[in-house]
């Protein structure tokens, strides 16, 4: 049996204000020519559907169309609700919708419940378990404690008593929102630790034949059966490097899995760039980033004048501006350690100099700093 293995498609999220909705939606035309062209029999979803619990409208119209069309080509599909997403609302009409081979599950009382799909080697049971946050489902699981481990571990348990009643030789997958322990992270993943320790060991998914997660943004293997399809678009600059793609997973009459990747449209690169403005300005090797969404850090000692304006005449896609001056390895990286020692006076002259370039202030001016703060002294002496 053939599965398409995706997640975290955020949909409604942008990169520094930009809109991603356009190349949201050439995804899911991706998606669904895919699943079609590939014959899969299910498009597996593991969680952060949307970008947030009240999406906008424009989002939901998309996550509707693309339902609609994998329902039309007879294409089945597994979804389970992320930590961003609202389980209430996005299993709305999920009993109705899932006469149409659309399985929506966030809701942690069916975690045991499976879909079953079949081909001519018998069944495959589909569990599908939704992001559990640790302090609201701890009861409905009898965890022992308050974390995530507990709680996926107490729902893990609920799959395999299930599967243990299925006739001998079923097949099983598992999707699961989780960190499992071994994954590796980026900064645009909402953390979770909120509501208890974070990391769940891949113990948990032991006695299944794959496990399709969501919640990491980087395409990973942690073991043959055990996979994060990552988010098909880049959501922070973190992963300018990663390769975006869905898991193409093919499940034999053992259970043994082959999985290969399937890479995602690019809707424009993503690039760093680091060093002075001048550098940045001339390097002809950045000129294959002028076409990128790209994040500048300038490491001019002073802060240059206009710097995002003349950085955008080079990178008209320029997104992300950071200041990190170099320093001598021994100068002080604090302004407490920078201003440690000097008077009031000196701290005034060398602020004067430092907005201006260098320019430090002439004697008339000195004058007039030095009279300010005397004002000031007195004002709050006399208070």
């Amino acid at each position: 049996m053939r599965f398409l293995h995706t997640s975290d498609w955020h949909l409604g999220r942008s990169l520094h204000r930009v809109s991603l909705l356009d190349a949201q939606a050439a995804f899911l035309d991706h998606l669904v020519e895919t699943a079609r062209a590939e014959r899969v029999d299910a498009v597996l979803v593991a969680g952060d559907i949307h970008d947030r619990a009240v999406p906008p409208l424009p989002a939901v119209r998309l996550f509707d169309d693309v339902l609609h069309r994998l329902a039309g080509h007879g294409i089945r599909a597994v979804l389970i609700s992320g930590n961003h997403d609202s389980p209430a609302r996005l299993g709305v009409g999920a009993g109705l919708i899932g006469r149409a081979g659309i399985h929506l599950r966030t809701d942690p009382a069916a975690c045991a419940t499976p879909v079953l799909l079949t081909d001519r080697h018998g069944e495959v049971a589909v569990y599908g378990l939704p992001y559990l946050e640790p302090s609201l489902t701890r009861g409905e699981f009898g965890a022992p404690e308050t974390s995530h481990a507990a709680v996926l571990g107490a729902a893990a348990e609920g799959v395999r008593a299930d599967l243990a009643t299925r006739p001998p030789g079923t097949r099983s997958l598992v999707l699961a929102h989780a960190f499992v322990t071994g994954g590796q992270g980026s900064d645009s993943e909402r953390d979770i630790t909120v509501g208890g320790s974070a990391a769940v060991p891949a113990s948990v998914f032991e006695g299944v034949d794959y496990a399709a997660l969501g919640h990491l943004h980087g395409c990973q293997t942690l073991t043959d059966r055990l996979r994060y399809s990552g988010s098909p678009l880049a959501y922070s600059f973190s992963e300018a490097g990663h390769r975006k793609t869905t898991w193409l997973v093919d499940l034999d009459a053992r259970g043994r899995v082959a999985a290969e990747r399937v890479d995602c449209p690019v809707p424009r690169p993503l690039a760093r760039v680091r060093g002075t403005l001048e550098t940045l300005l001339g390097d002809p090797a950045l000129a294959a980033h002028e076409n990128a969404w790209v994040e500048a850090t300038l490491t001019d000692p002073l802060r240059p004048e206009d710097p995002m304006a003349r950085l955008a005449a080079r990178f008209p896609h320029l997104l992300s501006l950071v200041f990190a001056p170099d320093r001598a390895p021994d100068a002080p990286a604090t302004y407490a350690e920078r201003v440690a020692g000097r008077d009031d006076q000196r701290i005034a002259e060398e602020f004067v100099a430092h907005v201006r370039g260098g320019r430090a202030p002439d004697e008339r001016e000195r004058q007039d700093l030095r009279a300010a703060l005397e004002a000031a002294r007195a004002a709050e002496a006399a208070r």
